[in-house]
């Protein structure tokens, strides 16, 4: 199986040779964070880390679509926009809601967690055990939910 730094490299030679400029672009430039991310980190990034890394993308993305729009940029934050559907392609597969409620739930049952101060313990348990097909905002709220005794 290819790591996702081979993938991505697979990719960005596609692009290059179907002369697809955008997405050559992009994948340019996340191929360039992985770089970065293996010369800091000392070593390839693993799939978690580079999830975390696509996240960052298409957050940067999305914010930068919201400045652009607020500025009356519209065909920018369109561009932006594009890119971020373009770097979700290598995000793994979502993993629904419901299915992440039902771990909070079985986690808050079998630990006996409760309060505000089971926050921490939570989210660690189930960014771990969902490893990058769940993002930490979803996770956030739904636990505040269930400990709020939604």
């Amino acid at each position: 199986m290819a790591t996702p730094r081979e993938r991505l490299e697979s990719d960005v030679r596609g692009a290059l040779k179907a002369g697809e400029k955008e997405r050559l672009s992009v994948l340019r430039m996340l191929l360039s964070e992985v770089k970065n991310e293996q010369m800091s980190a000392g070593g390839e990034p693993d799939e978690v880390r580079f999830t975390a890394l696509v996240r960052k993308a298409i957050k940067q993305r999305q914010e930068a679509a919201t400045q652009f729009r607020a500025g009356g940029r519209e065909e920018s934050a369109v561009k932006e926009e594009r890119e971020a559907v373009l770097l979700a392609e290598y995000l793994p597969q979502a993993v629904p809601e419901e299915t992440v409620r039902a771990a909070i739930r079985e986690l808050i049952a079998a630990e006996g967690l409760s309060g505000p101060a089971a926050m921490g313990r939570l989210m660690k348990e189930i960014l771990a055990r969902f490893a990058g097909a769940v993002d930490g905002a979803t996770v956030s709220r739904l636990a505040r939910e269930e400990l709020a005794g939604r």
